[in-house]
């Protein structure tokens, strides 16, 4: 039977050894010794960042948007505070003195999963009124990799556009589309596709899906 999202469950996280330095270049294989930002907003598709969140190597900086933390119990049977133990250092949203608002503090990349089309719309405007819009702008002015996990069908026009601009201003699309080749079984199969999937554009190897041969 395929479980539904309220009973979601997650294998062991990867270690979060700490660092002394910020941020590292990142060539092939991403190594331990690194720091992400991972934000989720107020999307459907919370599962996709509790996953990565556990998936991701070395140091992880969360935030997560009122609307995210609100949606999180209707979709996982996690608390907000269940996640954030997931990270190695937690922010809110609306605080814009956080070290990540800031173009001068390192770190690896940036990914916002699951993102929601308004969030999408600010970051594609260049509105910075939130830490995750801030952050997500300071990732396209420095020219650091920025990997967004949009959730929402249909598109509208507006939508679309907003994901070109994105693109064309250095950010990565990922949406979250699972495959059906790999004969998913479990929502936990899809959820790990596209998991894996935005873990192959980060550079960070993993073995969550199977490829195609």
């Amino acid at each position: 039977m395929v479980p539904i999202y309220n009973r979601f469950s997650l294998p062991p996280a990867y270690g979060s050894p700490s660092i002394a330095r910020q941020g590292s270049n990142i060539i092939g294989i991403v190594p331990q010794d690194v720091r992400h930002v991972v934000a989720m907003t107020g999307a459907s598709g919370i599962p996709y960042g509790v996953r990565l969140l556990r998936s991701l190597p070395g140091e992880k900086i969360l935030v997560m948007s009122e609307m995210a933390k609100r949606i999180l119990p209707t979709e996982t049977d996690l608390t907000v505070a269940d996640v954030e133990s997931m990270a190695d250092e937690v922010y809110q949203d609306d605080d814009l003195f956080a070290p990540i608002a800031s173009g001068s503090y390192k770190h690896d990349g940036m990914v916002i999963c699951p993102c929601s089309e308004s969030t999408l719309g600010k970051i594609a405007s260049g509105i910075a009124d939130t830490l995750i819009t801030r952050a997500a702008s300071v990732c396209l002015k420095e020219g650091r990799q920025l990997v967004i996990v949009p959730r929402e069908t249909p598109l509208s026009q507006i939508m679309i556009e907003n994901e070109l601009r994105v693109s064309r201003a250095g950010g990565i699309i990922v949406p979250a589309s699972p495959a059906f080749y790999n004969k998913p079984k479990t929502v936990d199969d899809m959820v790990d596709f596209v998991v894996g999937k935005v873990l192959d554009r980060m550079g960070v190897d993993n073995h969550l899906f199977q490829r195609w041969a």
